[in-house]
């Protein structure tokens, strides 16, 4: 049987990294384009393509005999999301078309605004309150578009991304520091507010499940997934205090994101000022439904809170591999 083809942009980040391993392992044949290969090379079953999502030329070179294109390619640390976002959604859209490929997207909660929380359902009304948010409702609006020429489009939504690679996440960029053990856990919301958060392997195991369905979903279908739910704002660093504790014997302690500091470094520093401006999704409970998503699939990919986070720290250099650990006692 011939396999297919996908290419993802945005491989060696994240979510993008996860959906290539993903489809690889699923039997798809899979190119990821970065900008620091010197040349096509083949490793760990992905093949490189050296290439800039800035240049319509190079993606649609990549994209040739593809039949799903991944974007889940952005700017590092925020800056110049205004300037290169939608250059490179473009760039996507026009390879898409000439290959007749579907296109998948990792959405997020920047679309919406208050009106649409505490539970968002993925038709909500997107009234967007920062200008990432308004930049994500062009995004989608650039794509629902393109669908009505015939490019099929998954977006798959989700809360805060957590995952064993950092990236531009709050688990990485704020709660721990990588590379580093687990002292303290700094928190950014309050006490009594919920907050979602998504493990990229599941994120990834979702993607590719619809994918591999596409044939049945609409030209232009998108899906939340509820994720891990924070109930109180609690939860989730209690849960890396157990985690932590079951290796070291002790429970780090948990400490207030220092907001302050955001706003005395902002006018110097981009990511401070981009981290600043999401504050409001801190302030109040917001929750994505997932209706929609079960009623296609028939369940949500789930991976325990517990074994996320401890995969998530081990993957960030927080903590040692029990696994590991057991091998050297074992020897």
């Amino acid at each position: 049987m011939t396999r297919e083809t996908a290419l993802v942009l945005g491989a060696t980040g994240g979510i993008g990294g996860e959906v290539a391993r993903q489809l690889r392992d699923g039997g798809w044949r899979v190119r990821g384009l970065r900008r620091s290969a010197a040349a096509s090379e083949q490793t760990d079953g992905i093949e490189w393509i050296h290439g800039d999502a800035m240049n319509r030329a190079d993606v649609t070179r990549a994209a040739k005999g593809a039949t799903v294109i991944v974007h889940a390619v952005n700017p590092p640390g925020y800056r110049r999301w205004a300037d290169l976002v939608l250059p490179m959604l473009d760039n996507t859209i026009a390879a898409a078309k000439t290959e007749r490929a579907t296109i998948v997207l990792p959405g997020t909660v920047y679309n919406f605004g208050p009106d649409a929380f505490p539970a968002i359902v993925e038709d909500a009304p997107q009234h967007p309150v920062t200008k990432k948010g308004a930049i994500r409702v062009e995004m989608e609006a650039r794509l629902e578009h393109a669908s009505r020429d015939g490019v099929q489009t998954l977006i798959v939504r989700a809360g805060d991304f957590f995952g064993p690679k950092a990236g531009n996440n709050w688990f990485s960029q704020g709660l721990v520091k990588p590379g580093k053990p687990v002292e303290k856990i700094v928190y950014p919301g309050t006490a009594g507010v919920g907050h979602a958060w998504s493990y990229l392997p599941d994120v990834a195991r979702t993607m590719v499940e619809l994918l591999e369905r596409r044939n049945t979903l609409d030209g232009f279908a998108r899906f939340h997934m509820s994720g891990h739910w924070d109930e109180d704002g609690t939860q989730f660093a209690a849960a890396i205090q157990r985690v932590v504790a079951r290796q070291s014997g002790r429970a780090p302690a948990i400490g207030a994101f220092p907001w302050w500091l955001l706003a005395l470094a902002s006018p110097f520093n981009v990511t401070f000022r981009e981290m600043r401006e999401m504050r409001y999704l801190w302030r109040t409970p917001v929750r994505m439904i997932n209706t929609r998503l079960l009623d296609v699939l028939g369940h949500e990919p789930h991976t325990p809170l517990d074994d996320a986070i401890e995969a998530t720290l081990v993957g960030l250099g927080c903590l040692e591999s029990l696994e590991a650990n057991d091998f050297e006692q074992e020897a």
